[in-house]
């Protein structure tokens, strides 16, 4: 009679979203969850997710904690946890990542580097 599985959904307004033909020149901050179907050029962050869309495109820096692309991304991306990446993907830069999915035909032309959970790298010191 009643449906007893709860489904999780994002609250009205708490899911930002630009759409395919728009164009951002500039940097975005944002504390919720973020959809891109059209280009930023610029940086973006966030403590939430963000999405880019088959017709997204990013040029320049995103620093959040998961990002699923589907479009075009050129910069460096620093994703906490996890970074998806779907097949239509074309990524180019730096990347560093907590763990990373890759789905068969996505072009990843790009450094990379996995963080470490709870250890630090540690660096050469100068004698």
């Amino acid at each position: 009679m009643f449906d007893k599985t709860k489904q999780k959904e994002t609250p009205l307004g708490k899911t930002n979203r630009i759409v395919q033909g728009t164009i951002i020149k500039g940097d975005i901050e944002s504390k919720d969850d973020f959809r891109l179907d059209g280009v930023l050029i610029g940086n973006y962050s966030s403590p939430g997710k963000l999405v880019i869309g088959p017709s997204g495109e990013v040029q320049g820096n995103i620093k959040c904690k998961n990002v699923d692309i589907e479009g075009k991304y050129l910069g460096k991306l620093e994703v906490d946890e996890l970074l998806t990446i779907k097949s239509t993907a074309n990524i180019q830069g730096d990347v560093v990542i907590g763990k990373l999915s890759v789905e068969p035909g996505a072009v990843f032309e790009a450094t990379c580097a996995m963080k470490s959970k709870g250890k630090e790298i540690e660096k050469p010191q100068k004698v």
